[in-house]
């Protein structure tokens, strides 16, 4: 398969993580796949546009991978990426320790959990939800590396522009009445508003009350024309949408609340970029910095009452 047909944010964002385990001083994470699953072809041309990016005077006895793991670090994405995949398998451990037994990944990507998966996740239902271009090369290269598919770990391909979520997951082993974790990462701003909350009413419809959701999301504010914004969000901007994955829209975080309730589920924590560093780099050890105007949200699936959905109790084991 082609890996240009794969989702290219997909690929880079699995480069990140392994780069912040290899290079950064304390790493939030300990995920080294992203070099191994990520195939030489993409990593090549990466460097050879890191090294593009130089001046001529700069590129003699510069080292190609070592550029590459200093444009990664450089990119605007990347402290959101390393802090959404931490703070989300944070939020994924409490919720096993509540009783959540199934694991959806929506827009799964190149993530790697079923490769480096924690004692305290033995037995948890995975279920990797993404498009069929990017799902079939990660397929393809975990088994490059020897990584056997096991009953545990179910793969899920579905184009979510042209399905449903509850349909494509009603087409695996997926347990509607078992309480889910749910999470969706890097995906909603790719997508046009209504799709985003088709998605949100299909977790709140497929999952039972309490269930659970970590999403990321732009404060929309900053896709609007005429807004600033920082140097390195509009850098993003514009490397995203050459490689197809335009930015297409974001939500208030005034508002997301109500507008979550409308689609039945209960927002725990939005976090934006600055509150999130403070958390787990408050230090700034790993020298990570806001992400432009992202946010990391947690919610719950509503118990509902008659058509108004109510705050759920998170599952007992």
């Amino acid at each position: 398969m082609e890996s240009s047909k794969a989702s290219q944010t997909a690929l880079v964002t699995s480069l990140m993580r392994s780069i912040h385990s290899r290079c950064d001083p304390a790493p939030l994470l300990d995920d080294p796949w992203g070099d191994r699953l990520v195939p030489e072809s993409v990593q090549a041309g990466l460097r050879e546009r890191a090294l593009a990016r130089l001046a001529t005077g700069q590129r003699a006895g510069a080292a190609p991978a070592e550029l590459l793991d200093a444009a990664m670090r450089a990119n605007a994405a990347y402290p959101g990426v390393i802090l959404r995949s931490r703070y989300t398998e944070d939020m994924l451990e409490a919720a096993v320790a509540r009783g959540i037994t199934q694991y959806v990944l929506i827009g799964a990507g190149f993530d790697s959990f079923i490769c480096r998966r924690p004692a305290w996740a033995e037995g948890l239902q995975v279920y990797e939800v993404d498009h069929p271009a990017t799902q079939q090369l990660k397929r393809e290269r975990l088994r490059h590396c020897g990584v056997a598919e096991s009953g545990d770990v179910h793969f899920v391909a579905a184009d979510l522009s042209e399905e449903t979520l509850q349909s494509a997951l009603a087409r695996s082993s997926f347990d509607p009445a078992q309480p889910t974790f749910f999470s969706w990462l890097g995906v909603t701003v790719y997508l046009t508003r209504e799709a985003n909350l088709a998605t949100l009413r299909a977790i709140a419809s497929v999952a039972p009350a309490g269930s659970e959701l970590v999403f990321t999301y732009i404060d929309e504010a900053a896709l609007q024309p005429g807004h600033a914004g920082t140097e390195g969000f509009r850098k993003l901007r514009s490397d995203v949408s050459a490689v197809g994955e335009a930015f297409l829209s974001g939500f208030d975080p005034a508002t997301l609340d109500a507008l979550l309730l409308e689609t039945g589920l209960m927002l725990t924590e939005d976090l934006d970029g600055e509150e999130t560093v403070a958390r787990y780099d408050a230090a700034g050890v790993n020298g990570l910095q806001r992400a432009g105007a992202g946010h990391i949200a947690h919610a719950r699936v509503a118990a509902r009452v008659g058509t108004r959905a109510v705050s759920a109790a998170p599952p007992v084991a």
